[in-house]
């Protein structure tokens, strides 16, 4: 008698079949190439004209006098050293006019954000009588070109005796940017459901605590921003510094600019490139600081319920 063995099937392990692309896929895929081609090209074209004024100013810094008069003017500097640097802070008064600059643009960032902020709270959400009628009398104040009220205030602050000092550009910056500040932290206020400070006035907090409780943490994206805005706004104006610098030892950096010429009126350019080198350097740093906080603020800063 034999025995029959039924054999069991042996196992086998499927192996994974990879796709590959079709013509058809490769096909789309060229297509969109060729549709973005021209956004890339726009956008390097950009990038050109933004960043090379830029390094051409940077790689002028470094040219003498002689090199700008006769050598062609995208020509790279024949020698690499810090004279023009050296030029520009010590006999051009850079750096004293840098720390002007400071001295003026933090204290005026500082009341223009701070006075607005309280402004646009005050305007839209707390509730009294004829407060848009004073939002509108500050809205005319954007209307108003400064350029009109420049003398006026020139003779207000020669008569109180302030000339001498840095407080008539620091008054005068608050109260230009204020307007503008003001309208826009009272929109902000606005898209802000009125219900979280209704159950903060049930809950027993006041105007003054829901505004530094609620409101500031609230509008930090804003104020940011708003600070930033402001800060270029100051730091960049020429006019109002000059009108308003009595002495080279109050010049911001706008106004010390103007000042690295010789007796002549010639304009000594690898000194002046130097200084706008260093203004465009801190400038940037700044900048990107400040853009990479708003950002993840403004990530972050969503409301949770």
């Amino acid at each position: 008698m034999t025995l029959t063995h039924t054999e069991k099937p042996a196992l086998t392990v499927a192996t994974p079949t990879v796709r590959r692309p079709g013509p058809g896929r490769a096909k789309r895929t060229a297509v969109k190439a060729i549709r973005r081609l021209p956004v890339w090209i726009l956008v390097a074209v950009l990038m050109v004209v933004v960043l090379y004024p830029q390094v051409w100013m940077v790689l002028g810094s470094f040219k003498t006098q002689s090199e700008f008069l006769s050598n062609p003017a995208l020509s790279l500097p024949e020698t690499w050293n810090f004279d023009n640097y050296v030029t520009a802070l010590t006999n051009g008064n850079v750096a004293r006019n840098w720390l002007n600059s400071v001295l003026v643009t933090i204290p005026s960032v500082i009341f223009i954000v701070f006075i607005g902020v309280a402004a646009g709270y005050a305007l839209e959400v707390m509730i009294w009588k004829g407060r848009n009628g004073v939002l509108l009398y500050i809205l005319a104040g954007i209307m108003v070109p400064g350029q009109m009220i420049l003398v006026p205030l020139f003779i207000t602050y020669f008569r109180i005796g302030i000339t001498d000092t840095l407080w008539p550009l620091i008054i005068t910056y608050t109260v230009m940017g204020l307007p503008l500040t003001t309208f826009l932290m009272a929109t902000y206020f606005r898209s802000v459901p009125r219900e979280i400070f209704e159950a903060a006035t049930v809950d027993g907090s006041g105007p003054l605590r829901s505004f530094f409780v609620i409101g500031v943490p609230m509008m930090k994206n804003a104020i940011l921003t708003i600070g930033l805005v402001q800060f270029f706004s100051v730091w960049n104006d020429l006019l109002i510094a000059l009108t308003f610098t009595t002495r080279p030892e109050l010049a911001t950096i706008q106004v010390g600019l103007l000042s690295l010429s010789d007796e002549y009126g010639s304009t000594q350019y690898g000194p002046l490139f130097a200084a706008v080198s260093i203004n465009i350097v801190v400038l940037l740093i700044l900048f990107l600081t400040l853009n990479k906080k708003i950002m993840a603020g403004m990530s972050g800063g969503a409301l949770k319920g």
